[in-house]
């Protein structure tokens, strides 16, 4: 294997993966976050370092090929390919190497591991090790369950959801805990393949954008509710995915969960508290008033969303405080998959518009909405490729 360090991302059905690798073998597996900047974010965390972007080699190469092929068919062997876990402790590498020997379609529990390396009391040790796992999926993590069937957790981006939709591509015999969990693979409901067909017919500019892209890969978030997804939004904005992150891990705590405290808890807590977590007095507004209208009854669920048209959507979801047309946007791509969605507003839209077509000045969002026209009804998938345009050209405008 190539002695550079470094680290890709790469195009897969549950969305853009990363990996990255040393001199002995591939140091970190990170499954798809919202977006590539969060991906990369998360992938740095788990290394510890910072890596270069580099060209994958030969061995790295032939390894996410098999990434690729498992995420689709759920049965590649993955237990050849070659990991540097000299970054884990000596107990953590011993756990990866016994939970490598679980194949596709079988499932463990931690304190079987725990049994075969010897040590039966360690079954909590077994479960730390795998939530702080570099390598997921290539280290099977996802194949553990608690005793009895539970669950157990899982660390990756998605929780339990993604756990569920691995072992259910796998064809494992899921839990109750996690068979309610199973969602289809493949991101949003449409026909992506037929998507890129027609916007290339259509405008060739577009069509030779999707060439040097390659394979469309929108990550849909699985939000648990409109209200989660909404949080989560108005703790992101006009922020950098890692303070973001850190924000929201704070608010978070503030409930004692993983994520954003439910309604009436959020609004027990003193707005000094949620200040003190990183969020600016008009943040801490936004939360509480998207809390009270969620008890309200007045923010539509996702299974109500799922019978109401776009603009419907929009138009209830911004009358919320600090929920615009740009945020409900983002629910409607990334958590409901509509596949006709043009954020004309959107800065990285209006950017790849100007790189991918050789503009001299940024657009204006009315002149995307009429170059967009011809996008219908796939103009989610155009806005996805418009924004990996502007990673596309970034190297080549340095």
């Amino acid at each position: 294997m190539s002695a550079a360090v470094g680290h890709c991302l790469f195009d897969t059905v549950l969305g853009r993966a990363g990996v990255a690798w040393s001199g002995q073998g591939i140091t970190v597996v990170q499954l798809p976050e919202a977006s590539d900047e969060r991906t990369v974010e998360r992938l740095h965390t788990v290394a510890a370092a910072r890596t270069p972007a580099a060209e994958a080699p030969a061995p790295v190469a032939a390894a996410i090929a098999q990434l690729r092929r498992h995420f689709e068919h759920g049965a590649e062997d993955l237990s050849g390919i070659a990991l540097d876990l000299r970054g884990s402790p000596p107990f953590y590498q011993k756990v990866y190497e016994q939970a490598r020997r679980v194949g596709p379609g079988c499932t463990v529990t931690y304190g079987e591991i725990a049994r075969a390396l010897g040590s039966p009391g360690l079954s909590r040790a077994v479960g730390t090790a795998m939530a702080k796992n570099p390598c997921v999926v290539v280290v099977p993590c996802h194949r553990v369950l608690g005793s009895s069937g539970a669950p157990g957790g899982f660390s990756a981006h998605g929780g339990l959801r993604t756990k569920a939709r691995l072992l259910a591509a796998e064809g494992a015999a899921l839990p109750d805990g996690l068979r309610a969990l199973v969602v289809r693979i493949g991101g949003p409901g449409f026909a992506a393949i037929e998507a890129t067909a027609v916007l290339t017919t259509r405008d060739p500019v577009l069509g030779a954008l999707i060439a040097k892209v390659g394979a469309f890969g929108l990550s849909r978030s699985e939000a648990s509710s409109t209200y989660e997804s909404l949080a989560r939004a108005v703790v992101y904005q006009q922020l950098t995915g890692k303070a973001a992150a850190t924000i929201y891990g704070r608010v978070a705590s503030l409930g004692g969960g993983d994520a954003c405290p439910p309604p009436a808890t959020l609004l027990a807590l003193a707005p000094e508290a949620l200040r003190g977590a990183g969020l600016s007095s008009a943040k801490v507004a936004a939360l509480r008033d998207l809390a009270a209208k969620t008890l309200a009854g007045e923010v539509p669920s996702l299974a109500e969303m799922a019978q109401m048209d776009d603009e419907d959507i929009i138009a209830r979801l911004s009358a919320v405080r600090g929920i615009g047309r740009w945020s409900a946007e983002m629910l409607l791509m990334f958590t409901l998959g509509r596949p006709d969605v043009l954020p004309v507003g959107d800065y990285g839209v209006r950017n790849g518009v100007r790189l991918a077509y050789g503009l001299r000045e940024l657009p204006s969002p009315e002149a995307v909405a009429r170059r967009g026209a011809r996008w219908r009804p796939w103009r989610t998938v155009a806005s996805w490729y418009l924004w990996r345009a502007v990673d596309l050209f970034r190297g080549a405008e340095a």
